[in-house]
């Protein structure tokens, strides 16, 4: 008994001190700084004004709810494209087929996300290659600046997310019997009855654990939002980035960013209330 809890703590440790170390200390840091500030005399005294401010300023609470639709609307069309893709490779494919599938979906990923949303940017922007095989094919008269706005924005966080949708949709729909699909099939029922009925449902805990995944990357990304969206963006991570950054107001930023933690976790308790699951079932 001593011995297995010895070998317990062991492995154990360097897991602990890494989520201490590197996760809980510094997010206490930064909840103590999201509530210090300064008074009239320059003292550092303890206030609420770094979580008024994002109240008082509609800028934020603009930037704050437009984040998180976005997000919402990227998860969505993210599960849209990933399921039947899923289905094809879980279902469909043959067993050669299914690992050279994987592996053409993981290719993207073995360069960092910044080369991955420049190589879009090359396509789409008014001297890139789209416009030059339209302008060739007569298809246009004049370039079209198809970068900085929010279609190319959403375009450009569903594919860096997508993987992460379509890797736990496959692992719960390996294991769906074909039978059921096979027997409803037999028995007249069509394909929307099949999936409303049958893989939807046998789906839901990897539509779960792919859709908190895609949020939380969605919500929390800075690079494609910035690179894609423009200007106009208006990202609230860009607004944590200036705080930080920018203005040097490491109080403010602090707070913005316990705010996101907030929301995000508002909105994925929210959306396991109405699936009607736990958080440990989803990860399990």
């Amino acid at each position: 008994m001593k011995r297995s809890r010895l070998a317990f703590w062991i492995f154990f440790a360097p897991v602990f001190l890494w989520l201490f170390l590197l996760i809980v200390l510094p997010h206490l840091e930064l909840l103590t700084m999201s509530f210090m500030g300064e008074n009239d005399y320059g003292d550092t005294v303890w206030t609420l004004n770094n979580y008024m401010n994002f109240f008082n300023e509609p800028v934020y609470w603009y930037t704050f709810v437009r984040t998180a639709m976005f997000a919402i609307l990227t998860t969505f069309i993210t599960f849209l494209l990933a399921m039947p893709v899923s289905f094809y490779i879980a279902k469909l494919a043959r067993t050669k087929v299914q690992g050279a599938l994987m592996i053409m979906l993981l290719l993207p990923f073995w360069v960092s996300e910044l080369v991955r949303i420049y190589g879009w940017m090359i396509l789409l922007r008014e001297s890139g290659v789209l416009n030059y095989f339209m302008l060739q094919l007569g298809i246009i008269d004049k370039p079209i600046e198809m970068l900085y706005n929010d279609a190319s924005m959403i375009m450009g966080l569903v594919y860096t997310s997508m993987l992460f949708m379509i890797v736990p949709l496959v692992s719960v729909m390996e294991s769906l019997d074909d039978s059921l699909i096979e027997a409803a099939h037999d028995l007249g029922a069509g394909s929307f009855a099949i999936w409303r009925t049958i893989i939807l449902p046998h789906c839901k805990p990897g539509i779960t654990s792919g859709s908190i995944v895609v949020f939380m990357l969605a919500l929390g990304n800075y690079l494609t939002p910035n690179l894609m969206g423009g200007k106009n963006s208006l990202w609230f991570t860009e607004q944590i980035y200036n705080q930080f950054i920018a203005s040097f107001n490491w109080n403010q930023g602090a707070a913005f960013g316990f705010l996101l933690l907030l929301l995000s976790s508002l909105i994925i308790w929210v959306g396991l209330k109405l699936t009607g699951q736990k958080l440990g079932e989803v990860a399990s």
